[in-house]
């Protein structure tokens, strides 16, 4: 046999993403709809699929669905209807799964991407709308090793927009920023919680390469589907393993494989195979019959573009234009609407953009943590906040500690700035007669770091200034070093 020669290969990844919207109750019925609870207490006749009942729509979900399509830049289709998938599997007990099969809810969308080398445009096949399945459990709660699965229904008909992208990614890292920038979209619109951890979030990477040999030869190896991955970290080392997995396989034995689903062991680092892939026609599409089909007007299209405002990229490059912050500390101002708007806001009180920016990255991310909320969600008036930022540039407080302190105030007791700094005793005097009369007790001490500036060492400044401010309290640091510079000279 001829040995293979690879010249040249090129990956091709598509994603499929299921996101969990976060509806106070399901797709199909008022069961709620929640991560958590007692196995199996999140249910009811509909989602039992019990003989006699009918699914009723969930307009809510509909509206987050549609919002995401517009936040891709998707065409919405104005008539849309309901399918029925069926397949068996003990997580469905009624058999089926109501999804959209021909017309999806959103379809034909982009999302641009930037990556290190350039922007990566990433096309939207499709986003519909379908339920989730229940959950199927190897262990007990608590571990406990038990034969055979149990299941736990808590997650079933939970409404979950599926992501169709087509294959324009080319290896994890791109697979795994799209990803993430995906969760952002979704959180800043407020449609789903999209914790990884809590399988709000599953990726689904469809994975082929185009293999050149040395004749010229294109060789496109079978599509395969790696299942519910849920970190991104894991999303990016199983795409580039399968990809690899592929070409080597490719070489040593010529084969292209088969159209397969594949699942990810995480402790051996592989993709394993789980099954040939099913193909539409499996599972015996047709329209449901208890649900109406969905009628998108005009009216109803604008309302939900009104809620939608500028997105995150577009926010973060605002930043980076108006506040010169670098692109890290742009991009978490701008995930999370809540925090970008307080920034916003205190903007348009007044203050400096960047000044503002830089008390929310430190004290308020401080605080958020502290509280383990958004910085958005802390309570603080962004007039106050801009008050804050107009006393650091006055030099009437220092920018570190007592920012905070007086934050942390401002967000318990709504009250002028400037009176809260005075009541703490956080404000600064840049008073010079006062600073002068601290310059000369702490002169007339004779300090040894005196003697050392004295002698030439520029470095013993920090430790004069120091010994000042201990002389009279509320001096300003920035005019008490300016005035001992002028004094010793």
């Amino acid at each position: 046999m001829a040995q293979r020669v690879c010249q040249s290969f090129r990956v091709l990844v598509g994603l499929e993403i299921h996101i969990q919207l976060a509806t106070v109750s399901k797709m199909f019925t008022g069961a709620a709809n929640g991560f958590g609870g007692e196995p199996n207490s999140q249910v009811d006749p509909v989602v039992l699929g019990l003989p006699g009942v009918l699914p009723v729509m969930n307009k809510r979900a509909v509206e987050y669905a549609i919002q995401v399509g517009l936040a891709l830049g998707c065409q919405i289709a104005r008539h849309t209807k309901w399918d029925r998938k069926s397949y068996y599997y003990p997580d469905l007990p009624k058999n089926y799964q109501i999804s959209q099969y021909d017309l999806p809810l959103c379809h034909d969308g982009f999302f641009d991407l930037e990556m290190p080398a350039g922007i990566r445009r990433v096309r939207i096949r499709r986003a519909h709308l379908e339920e989730d399945a229940g959950k199927l459990l190897h262990e007990a709660p608590g571990g406990h090793r038990i034969d055979g699965s149990i299941v736990d229904l808590n997650r079933a008909g939970t409404p979950l927009l599926e992501v169709v992208t087509e294959p324009d990614l080319c290896n994890g890292q791109e697979v795994a920023a799209f990803g993430q920038e995906l969760q952002k979209l979704v959180q800043f619109l407020g449609v789903s919680h999209a914790r990884m951890q809590q399988g709000h979030m599953r990726f689904e990477p469809n994975i082929n390469v185009h293999i050149t040999d040395a004749q010229g030869v294109v060789h496109k190896t079978a599509i395969t589907e790696i299942k519910n991955l849920n970190s991104f970290s894991v999303l990016e080392r199983a795409t580039d393993y399968e990809a690899r997995r592929q070409l080597d396989h490719w070489m040593q034995t010529g084969e292209l494989g088969r159209k397969s689903t594949m699942g990810w062991d995480e402790s051996a680092g592989a993709t394993f195979l789980q099954r040939e892939k099913e193909q539409a026609n499996d599972y015996r599409y047709f329209p449901d019959p208890d649900l109406a089909p969905i009628e998108v007007d005009d009216r109803w299209l604008g309302e939900l573009k009104s809620r939608i405002g500028e997105l995150p990229a577009d926010r973060r490059r605002r930043y980076l234009e108006v506040t010169g912050l670098s692109a890290a500390d742009a991009a978490i101002l701008a995930s999370d609407r809540g925090t970008g708007d307080l920034l916003d806001a205190a903007i348009a009180a007044g203050a400096d953009a960047r000044r503002c920016a830089n008390l929310i990255l430190s004290h308020g991310r401080r605080l958020a943590n502290e509280k383990n909320v958004s910085v958005g969600d802390l309570g603080l008036n962004p007039g106050r906040l801009a008050e804050v930022a107009i006393l650091v540039d006055a030099g009437k407080i220092a920018p570190a500690e007592p920012a905070g302190k007086l934050i942390e105030r401002l967000i318990a007791h709504d009250e002028p700035a400037e009176s809260a700094a005075a009541a703490l005793g956080l404000l600064q005097s840049g008073d010079a007669a006062a600073v002068d009369a601290a310059i000369d007790a702490m002169i007339a001490a004779g300090p040894r770091p005196l003697q050392d500036y004295l002698a030439g060492k520029q470095a013993a400044l920090g430790a004069l200034v120091g010994l000042t401010m201990k002389q009279a309290k509320g001096l300003n640091p920035r005019i008490v070093q300016e005035r001992l510079k002028e004094r010793l000279q």
